[in-house]
């Protein structure tokens, strides 16, 4: 069996959200959207949840956090190349995201980490496969 990953997300504007990362060339599933919610899709087996405060609120009986303040959890997602790390990062700051650490490169893997513009951190990373297959 083949598992998928579904990452919730509280979000305090969802249409700006929404802007934010079809901006960043990402689309949503309209099966699972609608005006209390958006499915960001990441791959056929990833997806993200953007959640407003009162959906939030019927999955999760905590207070809501604050991603401005907090980071309860770090997205990582993977690209395709190194300039693409590079290329989505400042594509993200461009649309008010922000930078949470600078771009990191260990040569075989590439990372930058973004926030959206609510708080949420992104780690954008490539990771060159064949470097890894061959050490191990």
């Amino acid at each position: 069996m083949s598992r998928m990953v579904c990452v919730n997300l509280p979000v305090s504007d969802l249409a700006a959200s929404r802007a934010f990362f079809s901006g960043l060339g990402f689309s949503f599933n309209e099966a699972f959207s609608d005006a209390t919610s958006a499915c960001l899709v990441v791959s056929e087996s990833a997806s993200i949840m953007l959640l407003t405060p009162g959906k939030w609120a019927q999955f999760v009986t905590l207070p809501q956090p604050d991603a401005r303040t907090t980071t309860g959890v770090l997205t990582a997602i993977s690209l395709e190349s190194r300039a693409e790390v590079g290329q989505m990062a400042e594509l993200a700051l461009s649309m008010g995201g922000s930078r949470y650490r600078p771009a990191e490169d260990h040569e075989f893997m590439v990372t930058h980490a973004i926030c959206d513009p609510d708080g949420n951190v992104f780690e954008l990373f490539w990771i060159d496969q064949a470097a890894i297959q061959s050490s191990a």
